[in-house]
Formats: structure tokens, sequence, C-alpha cells
């Protein structure tokens, strides 16, 4: 947690500790999938070497002053402080959320005129030396009831198919018979040094 001059939080992240080969196809599915691993790793007793950065959140109004970039400096430092020679992180792209009908593994691809990352959460870790290791199209996976579905994202879903949802960075399934909403969202493995 970032601290102000007055003690107030500013800025929070959280990771978890895990072993990986450093192999980009040994990378854990996505943010789930990274939680079950550190979890399982640790109930067996296996030495943990890389870190997974697996969010940081700023002060609504405190963002675009670069503590989303110091929270993620905190979090390296941290792991290396641990001993953990690897940090990667499974990024959310915050404006994926504009384009959920395109496939991960194109935006993650899309750059600005200047080379950098269209995406700006993607742009805060490479300019931090992150690099992009893979896509991750299904990072976490949500299910609720047609019902639940239409109350969180108040919107009538009144056959089976695909929804654009609101902030969705892919679209929901939904499958009316089976009364189940599907959501699988994506993220982009990348790297820290």
């Amino acid at each position: 947690m970032l601290l102000d001059a007055d003690g107030v939080p500013v800025a929070a992240g959280w990771a978890v500790p895990l072993r990986w080969d450093g192999r980009a196809e040994a990378l854990p599915s996505g943010y789930t999938d990274a939680l079950v691993r550190a979890v399982e790793g640790h109930e067996q007793g296996v030495e943990p070497d890389t870190l997974v950065i697996c969010g940081a959140i700023v002060t609504p109004s405190l963002k675009g002053q670069g503590l989303a970039g110091r929270m993620l400096t905190a979090l390296r430092e941290a792991g290396q402080d641990a001993g953990l020679p690897r940090v990667v992180a499974p990024v959310r792209p915050t404006t994926k959320a504009r384009y959920p009908l395109t496939p991960i593994e194109s935006f993650l691809r899309w750059r600005r005129e200047d080379g950098t990352a269209l995406d700006p959460w993607i742009r805060t870790h490479e300019r931090l030396g992150a690099r992009i290791l893979a896509p991750a199209p299904v990072s976490q996976t949500m299910t609720g009831t047609v019902a639940e579905w239409e109350g969180w994202t108040d919107l009538a879903l009144p056959e089976s198919g695909d929804y654009v949802i609101p902030d969705g960075l892919s679209v929901l399934r939904v499958d009316r018979d089976a009364d189940v909403g599907l959501y699988q969202e994506p993220n982009v493995w990348m790297r820290h040094r």
C-alpha cells in the first residue's frame, strides 16, 4: 500500500508467489490459475521463484500522477526482497472493453503512432521495462444464472447467444436453456525485468 504524507492510502496492490520455469507455454492460464497455483504450491511446500502481480489500484481522484507505476515498482521490489528472481503479471488491458469483439491476440499487438502500446495499462508496464509474453484468453471465468447476469449488467438477456456487456473485455455467452451466463475475460501476460 502506498500512503501519502498524511498516512492516507493512495494506492494498493497485491501479488502472489509461485513456481514457474520461465517458459511462456508454462505460464498459468491467467489470473485465476495463478492464484490456484500459488495456494497449491504453498500447501505442497513448493519453493516459489516468481512473483505474480495480480493487481494495482489507485484512488480515482489521483489517477494520472504516476502512482500506478510506483505501486508496480514497489511490488517488484517486494518480490526481489523475497528472493523471487522473476516477476510477471496477467495484465487487464483497460481499453480492451472498447473492443470486446477483438481477440486478445490481436489487441495486444495494437500500437500507437509512437510505437507504444495502444492500451495505457500495458503501456505503463512497458514503461517500467516489462514485455509482452503471451495472451491469456481465459484469465478469469465468471458464471451466473441469466437473472444474475441481467442484474449485474442491467441488460435484458432474452435469448441464448453472445452479448456485449458494460466494461466487458469479451462477450457474455448466455445459454437460456441451461440458465447460465459465462464470461471469460482475457488478459495479457507480461514479464518485468
